[in-house]
This record gives structure tokens, sequence and C-alpha cells, in this order.
């Protein structure tokens, strides 16, 4: 693990994002609300929360961090048959917070999957990244 003892503690802010697509049928069960498994949405927001408080346990050489907010938002997308994740994570540490937004968006997004394999066993997990992340020493950062 890197050292951080010299590091200042610092607001660190991270934002994460990803999306699954699926068939017209799969969206319009979640949209629903009647997906056999039960809440979708509702449930992949847990995991997501409950990931990104475990990343420490999940990534081998990430530091545990207090968090001081995780907020997971999703949006359904008709026209491309999806739906889009976005988690931003807080901390007041010395050390940023992008694995633990990536590390949420991507276990909320598998938690869509494993809801809804049993009617679409091709969903597709894409465009997993870091949106946007600032404080540190390393300062601003903003996807384009």
């Amino acid at each position: 693990m890197v050292d951080l003892a010299d590091k200042a503690i610092t607001r660190r802010v991270a934002r994460a994002g990803g999306r699954i697509a699926m068939q017209p049928a799969t969206l319009g069960l979640i949209r629903a609300g009647s997906a056999q498994k039960g809440d979708v949405l509702g449930t992949a927001r847990i995991a997501a929360i409950q990931a990104a408080k475990r990343t420490a346990e999940l990534i081998p050489l990430a530091h545990p961090l207090p968090l001081t907010r995780v907020a997971v938002d999703f949006t359904l997308d008709e026209r491309e048959s999806a739906v889009a994740i976005e988690v931003v994570a807080e901390t007041l540490d010395r050390t940023g917070v992008e694995m633990e937004a990536l590390t949420a968006a991507a276990v909320g997004l598998l938690t869509i999957y494993d809801m809804c394999k049993a009617v679409d066993r091709g969903m597709r997990i894409d465009d997993l990244r870091l949106l946007e992340k600032s404080g540190g020493k390393s300062g601003h950062y903003k996807a384009e």
C-alpha cells in the first residue's frame, strides 16, 4: 500500500458511472417494478452502497476509507434500452475515493444483471469509468 502519512486530510469526491444495455422488455420490467426477484433498482442501489463501503476488502491495495457519503442514481434510457448508473462517493481523508465510486458502479450494474438474467442473459455492461474527481494533491479531473 502507498504510505499516506505525510498527505493532508482533505475533502475527496469521486463520481463514476456506467450502463447496462438490455432488451426493451427487460427495461419495461425494471420500469414497472415487476421483475421476478423484486425491486431491481432499489436492490442495486443498496448493493452499490455496500460495495463502496467494502472496496478495501475487494481491491487488494486499496486503503479502507471512512466514507461520508455515497449517492447512487439511475437513469432509464428508453431509446437505447439501457439503465445508466452514476455514483458519487465522498470522504475526508488522505487518499481519493475513485475506487469506491467505480466499485459501487460496477456492483450496482452487476446486481441489475443478476436480478434480470432469467429473462435476458444478453445484457451488456459497458462504459464503466471515472467521470470526475476532486480533492488532494492531483487536483480536479473531469472526463471529456
